[in-house]
């Protein structure tokens, strides 16, 4: 018989019985508590959970939409976006509801969120020299001693108080599902999908470009911007200013939901954001570039110049080629919160005001330049014709009063062509007198002011940038107005007649002297290097003053044109082909014949050249120099109209020509070529 072996268990202790019955006991009513509470989170106060996870467990947080991008003509992206996840606090949103009231003093509540933010993403908590050194509702901030974050969250507060603050760009995802799953500990703060602009170009082009930033408090209210979340950032200046409502994609939504089981959810039907449009410009980076560089070359090789502008454009329709101004800035700076002091630093003189765009906002006398208006005004007046001559003896006397050519220089007998080809200041005083009318019986000045007004001279061209000036055309009324004014401000401030400068001594009358400065491009015109480019463009074209624009198309994401860019001519000037022939052959021969200007800067170019040197006098300042030419449709199938203006440049053949040739000389043969400086004196 078979024997198996008998099956022991050992005996069961009293202390082990103990523990098996203590450890089941907590099994069981950990059991208990467990489904007690899921049957009451089910049964009892289910409804009571879904409407919490309705309301405060569900956040909805607004996505910017990518802008546009730029092009340049040949379709080269010149402004683009990247796109990264941003810390940002919401002011409104903190503990405290934080707004103006609070700068200096934020409420402990809202400093405890910033801390535990602080820790969470890297930053100091330690305070720094926070500058304010602004007045809002009537208080003025200097310097805090606060930490990074509320040192921000002041500064914003400050500048626009309806924008969210970025503390820190580009953070991970893991951060942004961080903070989204402690809402309750993170209180007014938000990481947020957000489309930064790139600038690729970086200097080049920068006051064309323009910056974008948070909507200010005016604009809040502005109808251009009603659509629009308070915390978006929008087109401030430039072409990111004119065409936003282009450009200015529409947000769309993420939601964010958090469940009574710490469970975190995102995306809950989200609404996708619709970028912008694309802009087609018809900028030349290239000839950008070259301009840019020629500038700058002739700012540093002319002591004291420090600053200057060119425009390039087409003089047949108006599209600008290239624009320049310098100094300049890297609009990528504005792609993050600037402060205070950075904004001041990149507007103020003392580093020559880098975000004015000198081809548009910088305005002053054009010396010479101005010299085929008057020329036009005094022949289409009848004041002059092409058979009389003019002897220039050296000086120009008028009325008890004489003037003198640049260095007493005297040219002799002078028809119009040679008065314009070696730029006799006298024989343009002269025409200066001969166009001046009676100031009682007209107010708004003769010829000469007429002409000049249809050139465009104290009018905006209307260009696609936005902040464009105006400019002055000095006129009887114009001087009454200016003396009304002096009279008034030194009457108020207790001043000795002219105290206040705005006007050259109060109730000087309209005088002979002040249209012969006009007629030479001195004394109280005030143009802008695009007015002069635009004026100029009607003497190539034949007399239509076009509107010169950067802009040619908007189009979809995909290349399909969805509106072409091409604005009509503002007006046609009726002047005699024979005297515009005239004025032509003077600024050719000025350009390119002995004797002429700016012979020995374009003489030699291999195009025909059409140009003029214009020196401006500036009272306590060196001379601005000046210069304009073009090449026509009628010698070339590239027609092209340069405008330079160099501040304290001197002489307009030695500051401003130089760099036009170059910026000829890459347009038509693809390099900047020599550097050549003219050595003309003429104003």
């Amino acid at each position: 018989m078979i024997q198996f072996p008998e099956d022991r268990r050992p005996p069961l202790t009293p202390q082990l019985a103990r523990r098996v019955a203590i450890l089941g006991s907590f099994a069981l009513a950990m059991f208990a508590i467990i489904f007690f509470r899921l049957w009451f989170l089910q049964v009892l106060s289910g409804h009571q959970y879904l409407a919490q996870a309705s309301t405060n467990q569900v956040r909805s947080i607004s996505t910017p939409a990518p802008r546009g991008e730029i092009l340049d003509s040949a379709g080269n992206v010149l402004v683009s976006n990247k796109k990264e996840l941003d810390v940002e606090i919401v002011p409104s949103d903190l503990p405290s509801k934080l707004t103006q009231f609070d700068i200096g003093h934020q409420p402990e509540a809202d400093l405890a969120v910033y801390r535990k933010l602080a820790r969470t993403i890297g930053i100091s908590t330690k305070p720094i020299a926070c500058k304010i050194d602004a007045k809002v509702l009537g208080v003025r901030y200097g310097t805090l001693h606060v930490a990074r974050i509320p040192c921000a969250v002041d500064q914003q507060l400050v500048t626009t108080p309806y924008a969210n603050v970025r503390v820190k760009r580009d953070v991970s995802p893991d951060v942004q599902y961080f903070i989204a799953e402690r809402q309750e500990r993170f209180k007014g703060v938000q990481v947020q999908q957000v489309y930064v602009r790139k600038y690729p170009f970086t200097t080049l082009a920068a006051q064309l470009f323009g910056t974008i930033g948070p909507l200010t408090p005016q604009e809040v209210h502005d109808a251009r911007y009603r659509d629009i979340p308070h915390s978006d950032y929008v087109g401030q200046s430039g072409l990111e200013f004119y065409y936003n409502h282009y450009l200015q994609g529409n947000d769309g939504t993420q939601r964010f939901q958090v469940n009574a089981f710490g469970d975190f959810t995102r995306n809950l039907r989200p609404t996708a954001p619709q970028g912008g449009y694309d802009l087609k410009t018809s900028l030349n980076m290239n000839l950008q570039r070259a301009g840019q560089q020629a500038l700058q070359q002739s700012i540093s090789s002319n002591y004291p110049a420090d600053a200057g502008s060119f425009v390039a454009m087409n003089p047949d329709n108006g599209q600008v080629y290239a624009m320049g101004s310098l100094p300049t800035f890297d609009p990528n700076i504005f792609t993050k919160p600037v402060t205070e002091q950075v904004y001041r630093q990149l507007n103020n003189p003392a580093s020559g005001y880098p975000l004015l765009n000198r081809a548009i906002q910088s305005v002053g006398p054009t010396g010479s330049t101005f010299k085929p208006i008057t020329a036009t005004a005094a022949l289409q007046s009848g004041a002059w014709s092409l058979a009389e001559t003019f002897d220039d003896t050296g000086q120009f006397c008028f009325s008890g009063q004489c003037r003198h050519n640049a260095g007493g220089a005297a040219y002799g007998g002078l028809d119009l062509v040679n008065a314009i080809r070696v730029s006799s200041d006298n024989f343009f005083y002269n025409l200066g007198v001969r166009t001046n009318a009676d100031p009682s019986s007209h107010p708004h000045g003769g010829a000469l002011q007429q002409w000049a007004r249809w050139y465009g001279i104290g009018h905006s061209t209307g260009v696609d940038l936005g902040g464009e000036d105006a400019g002055t055309l000095p006129t009887p009324a114009w001087r009454t107005g200016r003396n009304k004014l002096e009279a008034e401000c030194d009457k108020k401030h207790h001043l000795a007649p002219g105290g206040c400068g705005i006007a050259d001594g109060t109730n000087r009358p309209w005088a002979v002297g002040d249209n012969e400065n006009l007629a030479v491009g001195q004394g109280d015109v005030q143009v802008t290097p695009l007015q002069l480019a635009t004026a100029y463009s009607a003497i190539a074209n034949g007399g239509t003053i076009v509107r010169p624009h950067i802009a040619q198309a908007v189009m979809s994401s995909s290349g399909t044109v969805l509106q072409k860019i091409a604005p009509p001519p503002v007006r046609h000037l009726h002047i005699n082909p024979t005297y515009l022939g005239a004025i032509r052959e003077g600024l050719h021969e000025a350009a390119q014949s002995p004797g002429g200007t700016s012979d020995d800067v374009m003489g030699n170019f291999p195009e025909t050249v059409y140009g003029k040197t214009g020196t401006a006098q500036y009272t306590g300042q060196p001379d601005y120099a000046w210069y304009v030419c073009f090449v026509p449709d009628s010698a070339t199938n590239k027609p092209i109209l340069v405008a330079v203006h160099v501040e304290k440049g001197g002489f307009g053949a030695v500051g401003a020509a130089p760099v036009a040739r170059e910026i000829l000389n890459q347009w038509f043969f693809g390099n900047r070529g020599s550097y050549i400086a003219g050595s003309s004196h003429t104003l």
